[in-house]
């Protein structure tokens, strides 16, 4: 089914979240008994996300690309993957700047490889003045690790006495995550079936919609895109309210 003409181009999703899972499902599915086939697939699923979001005009797009956890895999898949990152980032520097795509990053980049680091910053500071979608990494994350990193600054801030702490709410909180500038997504895709949402962006995902698509990463393709932007335009977004005063404001 074609998704593309049922979108309402004046109720786009701000920011975009994509729990990107089953590169490694997807390798066995073809017969391939090294997952790393899965993750080089994968790079087509990334290139075309971020491709389609350009197009549409969605602000930002954030792809959950290396948690925390990850690191527990086996070490040649790690090291495999993060050889992958390099090469990616640097072969597709010039397509991000074509399309006017700034790239970003969180996450404990320090935990990096050099070589990562390196490139990561290399293809940021290179795209940082352009205008388009703002895609964002994220890499060695966690929403946990995030949510203890922003403690840890914000006890600090309150020890040197630059943040007073009855001053703290929601929204002065912001600042001491990883990126204060992203706003909190509207919708989150998750591919693969999978029903969770794997410690990931969770200060931010308290109203965000979820999109569930049965769809393994590298089969995901712009009508899958297209599919969760239509579900998300029919959806309610209420934030606590009942629909009532909903139709109240509109009137």
């Amino acid at each position: 089914m074609e998704y593309q003409s049922q979108i309402d181009s004046s109720k786009l999703p701000e920011h975009i979240a994509i729990i990107m899972d089953g590169n490694g499902r997807w390798a066995k599915k073809q017969g391939l008994l090294n997952r790393i086939f899965g993750h080089k697939s994968a790079i087509t699923s990334v290139r075309e996300a971020t491709e389609t979001c350009a197009q549409l005009g969605v602000k930002y797009l954030t792809l959950y690309a290396f948690s925390t956890e990850n690191w527990n895999r086996p070490k040649e898949e790690v090291n495999a993957l993060m050889e992958l990152l390099v090469s990616t980032i640097k072969s597709e520097t010039p397509t991000l700047n074509k399309n006017k795509i700034r790239l970003n990053a969180i996450g404990d980049l320090a935990s990096l490889p050099l070589s990562c680091q390196k490139e990561l910053s290399e293809t940021i500071e290179q795209t940082k003045h352009n205008t388009g979608v703002v895609l964002t990494l994220a890499l060695s994350y966690s929403g946990r690790w995030e949510i203890l990193e922003a403690i840890k600054k914000l006890t600090a801030s309150v020890k040197d006495q630059s943040f007073d702490i009855n001053s703290l709410n929601e929204n002065t909180f912001r600042q001491f995550l990883s990126d204060k500038t992203l706003p909190d997504p509207e919708l989150l895709i998750r591919t693969s079936g999978e029903f969770r949402v794997s410690n990931f962006l969770l200060w931010q995902i308290a109203y965000t919609e979820i999109h569930i698509t049965d769809v393994l990463w590298p089969d995901f393709r712009k009508n899958d895109l297209y599919k969760a932007i239509v579900d998300f335009q029919k959806r309610e977004r209420r934030f606590g309210k009942i629909s009532e005063q909903l139709d109240g404001a509109k009137a």
